[in-house]
């Protein structure tokens, strides 16, 4: 197929997808409210929990929740994990305090990952957390009840995808020959199977952030039912924000962009097959070593100052900063990540006035650091800088005053037509981040 046909024939996928999206949505007050919200929070904890850990990786670097496929275990086989589960020492209300502690303002949770299997009481499928483990607890419903005590809001992680469903047909660029599903389905069934499982997670746990959908790369050329998903979301949860981490421009009835392991228009992993940046709020989403569920011979941990830059860089272009741990079988964090999150909070406790509440500032994040804004309060992060001084280009008013932020002493600075030149003494900077508060 030569390359003008592929093109064609990509471009008429697209649309077929966005045929189906929520294409007359008008978000509801307390949706737009929610969006507000989701700006200002910043910083989330990303959870991926399920039978996979049981298995920490499988011997390989970075499977962790993928090992079903990867390994190409048959649906008979996996099923046996779900007898094994019994994380006996989690303890919802010791992850949300060190959610809180963290300075993070919400969590996104896995319902259901790849793998099918329901880490809530579900009653549309017994392949669930609580009909086929001995732990026997609805962990969603724990976790929810000690949010909602102690004011962190929870989104619902939903997989497009499904290795264990036999509806889930024809099968996509993945779970393919090893399964011992029959090779038949129907496809539409399997849709009316997720609705409803969406429909208990939004009627049965109250109020929640949103949905975070992932997988529907897996089958791009499929008819999603896309407006009739999301319209029900919307209708069940009308404040309820949607994303997806299609990794494409925004389809109609989504609340916010995602980019996965990259910051917003970055495509250094290949995940991002897209450069647009939306309107829509942003949100990034990053691994604190290389996998995402539990995986116990992963030690590659990123340090608490490439995830705190990461999230400044993050936040300069207005995206919040969701940072992921993947917790052991036995349902406790792991101690490197609780660690690293502990620095993290202390950080945020410092300097969150920098980054709590703002929008992207008016210099896009570049190899020096990262502007954020609000109102006429202009922060500007130095993440990297060894001369005495930095150009930072023009800003869009005057300068009427210039702090540095640790000990609020003047900055000398020089305006020109071209930019503005700050002068950055060695003893003034900071080893992870040296803050400039600038009033316009």
């Amino acid at each position: 197929m030569n390359v003008q046909r592929i093109a064609s024939l990509w471009m008429f996928l697209f649309l077929i997808i966005n045929l189906y999206a929520q294409k007359d949505y008008v978000p509801a007050p307390e949706n737009l409210k929610n969006r507000e919200w989701f700006q200002d929070a910043k910083f989330g904890l990303f959870i991926h929990w399920g039978v996979y850990s049981e298995l920490a990786g499988g011997g390989d670097y970075g499977i962790a929740e993928w090992i079903m496929n990867q390994k190409k275990i048959p649906v008979k086989l996996y099923e046996k994990l779900p007898t094994f589960f019994n994380p006996t020492q989690f303890d919802p209300k010791e992850w949300v305090s060190m959610v809180k502690n963290a300075g993070m303002k919400y969590i996104v949770i896995t319902s259901k990952h790849h793998d099918g299997f329901a880490m809530y009481g579900s009653k549309v499928s017994n392949y669930n957390v609580v009909d086929r483990t001995p732990y026997g607890k609805d962990v969603i419903k724990m976790l929810k009840d000690e949010c909602d005590r102690q004011g962190i809001k929870l989104f619902f992680y939903h997989s497009q995808l499904d290795w264990h469903h036999p509806d889930y047909f024809p099968r996509g660029n993945t779970g393919q020959g090893y399964t011992g599903r029959p090779e038949s389905g129907d496809w539409n069934k399997y849709l009316d199977y997720m609705n409803a499982q969406l429909t208990e997670l939004l009627t049965n746990y109250g109020e929640v952030g949103g949905i975070w959908f992932d997988g529907m790369w897996d089958k791009w050329d499929a008819p999603w039912r896309l407006d009739e998903t999301y319209a029900l979301i919307h209708k069940l949860q009308p404040g309820a924000l949607i994303g997806s981490n299609h990794h494409k421009a925004p389809f109609p009835g989504e609340d916010f962009q995602m980019f996965e392991r990259d910051l917003p228009g970055e495509n250094t992993m290949g995940f991002n097959q897209t450069g647009t940046i939306s309107e829509l709020p942003l949100e990034m989403c990053e691994t604190m070593n290389g996998s995402w569920g539990f995986n116990l011979i992963d030690q590659d941990y990123k340090s608490s100052k490439q995830l705190i830059q990461t999230m400044v860089k993050a936040a300069g272009y207005g995206a919040n900063f969701l940072l992921n741990t993947g917790p052991m079988p036995n349902g406790k964090i792991q101690p490197e990540n609780v660690d690293t999150l502990m620095i993290m909070g202390k950080w945020m406790n410092k300097y969150g006035e920098t980054i709590y509440g703002t929008r992207r500032g008016p210099i896009k994040p570049t190899t020096w650091g990262a502007t954020t804004q609000k109102d006429n309060k202009v922060w500007i992060h130095v993440l990297d800088c060894k001369d005495d001084y930095l150009f930072i280009g023009k800003l869009p008013k005057k300068i009427k005053s210039a702090v540095f932020f640790d000990d609020r002493s003047k900055v000398s600075f020089k305006e020109t037509e071209y930019g503005t030149i700050l002068n950055l003494p060695a003893i003034k900077k900071q080893k992870v981040d040296t803050i400039i508060e600038i009033e316009l």
